[in-house]
C-alpha cells in the first residue's frame, strides 16, 4: 500500500510536469568579430510583466538554453562592458524546440550609471564570483538569514542549518568580507536578522587564504552576504520576544555596527520551546578542515569516556528538546592598520535539558534471557565559555603572518533519576573541560604560482569527571563485598599536543599542481581512572582490573606528496603519504613500544563530459594507528551498568575507498542532479566480544578481519516554472555488516541495511501566499540471527500568507 501510494504521488507530479507544452529554445552569443561570449546573463520575462520567469548564463563556448511554457517573451542578453540586447518573441506551441541565431552583443563604456543598471539584475556573474540580488527571492517573511538562504536557488539548508552550494558546503558565512564564526557560521545564518542584507556572493574556487588563490585546488565555495547602505556605519539591531502558556517563551536580540575599520555584532538568544540557538558548537570551537593547507591539528580532541545523555530520537530536535537556553556572543573586527586585523569573539551558553524515557528491553541468547525495564528521567546542566583573538599581519604582498588564540571552558552537571527493574537510584556525573589552543602560520608567494607555508600548533585540554550511583547492581562481578551500596568513578583525561608543518605548493603554468609537506606530530595521552565500591560513602574496595593509569605517546614524521595533472577535460590526481611512527605505551606500569611505517596512496580521476556532465573517481588504501579509546588495559564504567576497556596493545587498521559522483546539469539551473556512491572495506576493524547479563554488560575490544560498507545518494532539484515551484527528490541506500561476540558465542554477523527517499516542493510566488509541502521515508532492516526492521515517515506542510509590506 506505500509503494503504491509512493508512485502515484511521483505519477501525479509527472503529470503536472508536461501539462502544458514546454518550448526548448537554443542559442548562442557573441561580440561583433564573432568571439564566443561566456557568462552572459540571459532572462526571460512573459511579455507585459516585470518578473523574471527563467535566468541562465552562456557558457564557455557561448551557448546557452532556457525553457518557456509563455506564449509571448522578452529574452534580455547582459554582460558587463557589453550593451544589454532584448529581443521580443511570439512562439508557436507546436514547435517545441526553437533554435535562434546568434545573438551579437556590441561593447560599452561602463560609467556610474551603467554599475547602477547591473546591480538591479537578479543574478549576476562575474568570473568565480556570482552575485544574488535577494529582493528578487525575498518575499518578507524571512527572520534570519537562514530563512532567506533557504529560498536563493542553488542553495540547500538543512535542517540543522547546513548550508550548501550545490552538494558542497560551504567554508564559512561572511559579512561584507569578514568572517566572525569560522566553521561555526550556522550561529550568524540563526541570529542575523535577514531584512538587511542587500545581496548575496557566492565565491566559487574560494581560498580561506588570500595568497593561495589561483595556487591551491579549487573546489572550496564560500558565501558572503553584502548590507545595504543603510545599515553601515551605523547602530542597528532587532529584538524579537514571544511568549506562551506553561511559562514558554522565546527572546532574540542582535546588535550590529559594520563601520569601514570595525565591526561589532552582538547577539542574545534565551528560550525554552527546543530552539537550537547554536547549531554545532563544536564546529566554533573546533573547526575541521581535514587535507587542507594549514589544517594541522584540526583532529585533535578528547572522547569522553562516560555520558549521561538522552537518545537520539527520530523526531525533529525542536519536539524532543526541552530546554531552557541562555546564549550570549560577543564579536567584534578591529582593524587599527592598513595591513593589520584583529578579530575578536566572546562566547557563553548555559542550558539545561530534562529527557524522560520509558523503555522495555528484551534480551535472548544462547545462554540468557531475561526482560529490563526502565523508567529515566535526565537533566542535564551546562555552562560553556569560548574566547578567541585572531590576528592577521600582512607583511607584504607576498606574505601574511596569523596567529590564533582559543580558549574554552565548560562546566556540566548531569543527574538521572532510573528506576531498573523496580529498583530506584540516583546518578550523578559532574564533569569539565578545559581547553587552550594556539596556532600560528606563515604564507609566503614565491611567485604566482607557487607558496609556502609555515604552521606551528599547540593544544592542551583536560577532562575531569566524577561519576557516582547510590545502587550497586554488580553482585556478580565483586562478591567478596555484599555490604556494598553505591559505586564512585574518577577519571581524567590529559591531552598535549605539538605540531610543525611546511607545505609547498606550486601551480605550473599548464595548470597541473605538485605539494609536498614535511611535518611531524607529537601527541600524548594521559588517562587515569579509578573505581570504587562504597558502603554510606566509606570506600570499601578499589578493585583489581578496573583501574588505569595510562599514558599513551604518538609522534608522527610524515612526508606527503600529491600531484594533479590536467589534461583537456581530464584532471588526474596522485597522492603518496609516508608515516613513521614512534609509539609508547604505559598501561600500569607495563611499557610498550613500537616503530611502525606505512605508506597511504590514493588515486583520482576526473572528466568533465560537457557543460552538464562532470564524473569523480577516487581510490585509496589508508592505514590508521589505534586511538586512546582502543589501547587502554583495565575496564572502565561508561554506563550506569556498562564496563568497556581496550586492547592493552598497538594497533593499525588498514582499509580501502573506493568512490565515484556524478553531477548532471548546473546549480544555478533549472535542472541539478547529483549522484555518490562510496565503498569501503576495512581489512580489519574495532569490534566488541561482550558479555551480557541482567544487571551488567562487560565489552572487550577486539579486532576482526573483513567488513565492507556501501552507500549510495542521489538528489535531484527541478524547477517547475508554471507553478513558479522548486521540486526536490532524494534516494538514498546504506549497507553495512559488522562482526561481534556476544556470551562467549561463535562470531556473529550483522547487516544494517537503510532505505531513504523523499520528495518535496517548495513555492516561489510573489503573491501573499507561499507553501512547502513533502514527504521523508526512512527504513532500516538489521538482520543478526533475526531479523528486525524499522520505519520512520515525516510529512510536512508549511503555508505562509504575507498580509502587506508590514
Amino acid at each position: 500500500m506505500r509503494n503504491r501510494n509512493y508512485i502515484i504521488t511521483l505519477l501525479f507530479i509527472s503529470f503536472f510536469i508536461h501539462v502544458h507544452a514546454q518550448i526548448k529554445i537554443k542559442g548562442s552569443v557573441v561580440d561583433v568579430n564573432k568571439m564566443k561570449l561566456p557568462y552572459v546573463a540571459v532572462t526571460l520575462q512573459k511579455l507585459g510583466d516585470s518578473e523574471i520567469k527563467a535566468y541562465t548564463f552562456s557558457k564557455e563556448d557561448g551557448r546557452y538554453n532556457i525553457e518557456t511554457t509563455d506564449d509571448n517573451i522578452i529574452l534580455s542578453y547582459s554582460l558587463l562592458g557589453f550593451k544589454t540586447y532584448i529581443d521580443t518573441l511570439y512562439l508557436n506551441h507546436q514547435k517545441l524546440n526553437l533554435i535562434l541565431d546568434d545573438i551579437i552583443l556590441s561593447s560599452n563604456s561602463i560609467n556610474l550609471n551603467e554599475v547602477i543598471v547591473q546591480a538591479k539584475r537578479a543574478i549576476r556573474v562575474k568570473k568565480d564570483t556570482v552575485l544574488v540580488q535577494v529582493n528578487n527571492f525575498a518575499d518578507g517573511s524571512e527572520t534570519t538569514v537562514e530563512d532567506l538562504l533557504r529560498k536563493i536557488p542553488g542553495l540547500q539548508v538543512s535542517l540543522d542549518g547546513t548550508i550548501k552550494v550545490g552538494n558542497k558546503e560551504i567554508e564559512k558565512l561572511m559579512v561584507d568580507g569578514d568572517d566572525f564564526f569560522d566553521r561555526g557560521y550556522k550561529i550568524l545564518s540563526k541570529n542575523m536578522p535577514a531584512h538587511v542584507i542587500e545581496e548575496i556572493e557566492i565565491l566559487n574556487n574560494y581560498s580561506n587564504n588570500k595568497l593561495l588563490k589561483g595556487i591551491e585546488e579549487r573546489e572550496k565555495v564560500a558565501l558572503n552576504l553584502k548590507l545595504n547602505e543603510k545599515a553601515k556605519r551605523i547602530w542597528f539591531g532587532n529584538l524579537a520576544a514571544s511568549f506562551g502558556n506553561e511559562n514558554f517563551y522565546n527572546i532574540r536580540g542582535n546588535a550590529l555596527n559594520f563601520g569601514k575599520k570595525n565591526k561589532f555584532f552582538f547577539l542574545t538568544n534565551l528560550n525554552n520551546i527546543g530552539v537550537d540557538a547554536t547549531g554545532d558548537i563544536d564546529n566554533l570551537i573546533r573547526p575541521q578542515r581535514t587535507n587542507q593547507p594549514s589544517s594541522i591539528g584540526d583532529n585533535q580532541k578528547i572522547n569522553p569516556l562516560l555520558k549521561l545523555s538522552p537518545r537520539r530520537l527520530n523526531f525533529e530536535k525542536s519536539r524532543t528538546n526541552f530546554n531552557n537556553a541562555e546564549l550570549l556572543s560577543l564579536n567584534a573586527i578591529f582593524n587599527p592598520a592598513e595591513n593589520i586585523k584583529i578579530r575578536t569573539l566572546a562566547f557563553f551558553v548555559g542550558d539545561e535539558t530534562n529527557f524522560i524515557e520509558n523503555s522495555i528491553v528484551e534480551v535472548n541468547t544462547v545462554d540468557a534471557g531475561f526482560v529490563n525495564r526502565e523508567d529515566f528521567l535526565l537533566s542535564n546542566t551546562k555552562r560553556i565559555g569560548f574566547g578567541k583573538i585572531d590576528l592577521t599581519y600582512t607583511a607584504s604582498k607576498r606574505s601574511i603572518l596569523e596567529a590564533t588564540t582559543k580558549y574554552n571552558t565548560g562546566q556540566f552537571l548531569d543527574r538521572s533519576n532510573l528506576e531498573f527493574n523496580g529498583v530506584t537510584s540516583i546518578q550523578d556525573l559532574s564533569h569539565q573541560n578545559s581547553l587552550i589552543d594556539q596556532k600560528l602560520i606563515y604564507t609566503t608567494k614565491l611567485n604566482e604560482g607557487k607558496a609556502l607555508l609555515f604552521t606551528g600548533r599547540f593544544i592542551n585540554e583536560s577532562t575531569p569527571q566524577t561519576y557516582s550511583t547510590n545502587q550497586f547492581l554488580f553482585q556478580e562481578l565483586f562478591p567478596s563485598e555484599p555490604n556494598t551500596d553505591g559505586v564512585t568513578q574518577l577519571s581524567n583525561n590529559k591531552l598535549l599536543y605539538f605540531g610543525a608543518n611546511v607545505h609547498l605548493l606550486d601551480r605550473k603554468e599548464n595548470g597541473n599542481l605538485l605539494e609536498i609537506q614535511l611535518g611531524n606530530e607529537f601527541r600524548r595521552d594521559r588517562l587515569s581512572t579509578s573505581l570504587s565500591l562504597l558502603d554510606n560513602e566509606t570506600v570499601l574496595q578499589e578493585p583489581s582490573g578496573f583501574q588505569n593509569q595510562t599514558t599513551y605517546t604518538v609522534n608522527d614524521l610524515y612526508l606527503k606528496s600529491k600531484y594533479r595533472f590536467e589534461l583537456k577535460d581530464f584532471g588526474f590526481t596522485g597522492e603518496l603519504n609516508f608515516h613513521q611512527l614512534v609509539n609508547q605505551l604505559d598501561n600500569n606500569g607495563t611499557l610498550l613500544t613500537e616503530n611502525p611505517f606505512f605508506i597511504n596512496p590514493s588515486v583520482g580521476i576526473d572528466w568533465k563530459i560537457n557543460q552538464k556532465n562532470k564524473i569523480v573517481l577516487s581510490y585509496g588504501l589508508s592505514t590508521t594507528n589505534a586511538n586512546l579509546q582502543n589501547v587502554f588495559g583495565d575496564f572502565v564504567l561508561t554506563g550506569f551498568r556498562s564496563f568497556s576497556r581496550g586492547t592493552g596493545d598497538f594497533n593499525q587498521i588498514q582499509a580501502s575507498n573506493f568512490a565515484i559522483n556524478h553531477e548532471l546539469g548546473n546549480w544555478d539551473e533549472r535542472f541539478f542532479a547529483t549522484t555518490t556512491i562510496g565503498y569501503r572495506r576495512n581489512k580489519d576493524f574495532f569490534s566488541n566480544n561482550t558479555i551480557i547479563s541482567q544487571n551488567f554488560i562487560q565489552s572487550d575490544r577486539i579486532i576482526i578481519e573483513d567488513q565492507t560498507f556501501f552507500n549510495a545518494d542521489t538528489t535531484l532539484d527541478y524547477y517547475l516554472k508554471f507553478l513558479a515551484s522548486n521540486l526536490k527528490l532524494n534516494f538514498g541506500y546504506t549497507e553495512v555488516d559488522f562482526k561481534n561476540i556476544v556470551n562467549d558465542s561463535d562470531l556473529r554477523e550483522i547487516v544494517s541495511k537503510n532505505y531513504k527517499y523523499g520528495v518535496g516542493l517548495r513555492s516561489g510566488f510573489k503573491n501573499f501566499f507561499n507553501f512547502h509541502v513533502g514527504i521523508d521515508w526512512s527504513e532500516t532492516a538489521i538482520r543478526t540471527p533475526g531479523v528486525s526492521s524499522f520505519a520512520n515517515n515525516t510529512s510536512f506542510l508549511d503555508i505562509s500568507f504575507n498580509l502587506s509590506k508590514k
